[in-house]
């Protein structure tokens, strides 16, 4: 029996291959206060599968309710998933950050087929950086912040950084320099090309 079954995972496994897709964690607002002696230090668990593989970012020190992050995390999941099921999913679990134990604030989720369009990472005009906001829900139900993330249509960003933490308006602000940029230099109104290291 135990042979069968050890036999059966291998084929599984074999069949199922691993996707890696990377998920902007940019902030959340008006969070429900589960720290009510002192600010609130919250921070984000991302998952496609949490039995399976979970990433975490940095715990914010100074935004209590309204916590901000600007940060890339990737996440692993079986590759054939969003074939198989229509409800698969990015979640994001938001907790506050305890000294004895981990509180949950709430959690948010956006459908795979909502954001993986696929295309090239490589062009801008198939991996656009925008700003997704999603409803945080308590685990009670009710609605309570709201999550603002964004999925590349491709699942990786355009941008290739060793660690890749920036916002929306950071990569706007870039853009209208190097434009700046390539005008003062005569090239009209020619962009510059970012090189991606």
């Amino acid at each position: 029996m135990s042979i069968m079954s050890d036999r059966w995972t291998t084929f599984q496994r074999g069949e199922d291959e691993l996707r890696e897709i990377e998920v902007l964690i940019i902030s959340a607002q008006d969070l429900k206060n589960v720290k009510h002696l002192t600010k609130m230090r919250a921070y984000a668990v991302v998952y496609v599968e949490k039995d399976f593989h979970m990433a975490k970012t940095q715990v914010d020190e100074h935004g209590g309710t309204n916590p901000t992050w600007n940060q890339v995390v990737k996440v692993k999941f079986h590759a054939k998933l969003a074939e198989k099921d229509v409800l698969a999913a990015v979640n994001v679990d938001i907790y506050e950050h305890g000294h004895v134990r981990e509180k949950p604030v709430g959690s948010a989720r956006v459908l795979l087929c909502d954001v993986l369009k696929g295309g090239d990472a490589s062009d801008p005009v198939d991996n656009p950086i925008q700003c997704l906001t999603v409803q945080v829900w308590r685990s009670s139900g009710r609605p309570q912040g709201l999550l603002n993330l964004w999925v590349p249509p491709t699942g990786r960003f355009l941008m290739r950084r060793e660690s890749l933490s920036f916002s929306v308006k950071e990569v706007a602000d870039e853009e209208m320099v190097e434009r700046e940029v390539a005008t003062s230099l005569g090239g009209g109104g020619a962009v510059v090309e970012r090189r991606s290291d």
